[in-house]
């Protein structure tokens, strides 16, 4: 099977929801569809939280990043950073823990790195997201940073297949772009259990026109991904990305709204960003 036959393969079983997770996510959307069952309280939502380290630090680390530790006053329990957070939040925790097992497994030390490189795109987007959201419009800045978590999960998927479809990468962007990010990504959403709002959010970056100021849940979340400082592996060079960025922030500096944004709150980004990487 060459590469394009591989993709438009793994595309049609995608489509038809045949998704092949490893057990260890398998396992974790378990515990995702646990915690956002209305029955669960916050008693069990920390011990469901306390039983995986993983997202137990990583959810104690966002509880005290500046995003959300306002007071200075540090969290050092599970419960505590739960209850600062809420279930919004620790919904997209949680989820984000899903999205970085995908590329946990691989076995190709270049895959592993396209991987990483994946995952540091999305911990920039998801913070970048949440800050533009709170800061530049009226949208809910939770369901802002879910959504830039889960803005790449198709191409976390892709990779987790690279194993069994070697060279499934070799070609260019173009080439996922056009037989894989759709197809793919709209079936791994479904079975996270995604809502419509963050679906469609995603789904405008595959053909969306940049809007300055930001409107729509879309429009933040296009922002955020052309803000990054790291580029998704899928897409341009980090030079090229990084050029962007300064593009999109001089033509947006008629009010100096955008570079005010940036610069006022960078401790928030860079904190949030670092704690979504652990």
């Amino acid at each position: 099977m060459n590469r394009l036959e591989a993709f438009r393969s793994i595309a049609v079983q995608a489509g038809r929801g045949e998704l092949v997770f490893p057990t260890n996510v398998n396992a974790s959307i378990k515990l995702q569809q646990a915690l956002n069952d209305p029955n669960c309280h916050l008693e069990a939502a920390s011990k469901l939280v306390m039983a995986e380290p993983l997202l137990s630090a990583r959810t104690v680390a966002i509880a005290n990043s500046a995003a959300y530790n306002r007071s200075g006053g540090e969290i050092n329990n599970v419960r505590t950073a739960v209850m600062r957070l809420g279930f919004k939040t620790l919904n997209a925790i949680t989820t984000a823990v899903i999205v970085r097992q995908l590329g946990r497994n691989i076995s190709d030390p270049e895959m592993r790195v396209k991987a990483a490189q994946l995952w540091e795109h999305t911990a920039n987007v998801a913070a970048l997201s949440q800050v533009i959201a709170l800061k530049m419009t009226r949208l809910d800045p939770e369901t802002a940073m879910f959504a830039g978590i889960v803005h790449e999960v198709g191409g976390f998927y892709l990779l987790s297949r690279t194993d069994e479809f070697p060279g499934l990468l070799d070609g260019n962007a173009e080439d996922w772009a056009e037989y894989g990010e759709k197809m793919i990504g709209r079936a791994v959403l479904k079975k996270l259990g995604i809502p419509e709002a963050v679906m469609a959010a995603v789904e405008s970056l595959w053909h969306g026109i940049r809007v300055l100021p930001p409107e729509t849940l879309g429009d933040v979340l296009l922002l955020a991904k052309e803000l990054s400082p790291v580029p998704s592996p899928f897409q341009k060079s980090a030079l090229e990305a990084g050029r962007q960025s300064d593009t999109i922030v001089d033509e947006f500096m008629g009010d100096d709204a955008l570079r005010d944004v940036l610069e006022d709150s960078a401790d928030e980004i860079r904190s949030l960003t670092s704690a979504l990487l652990i």
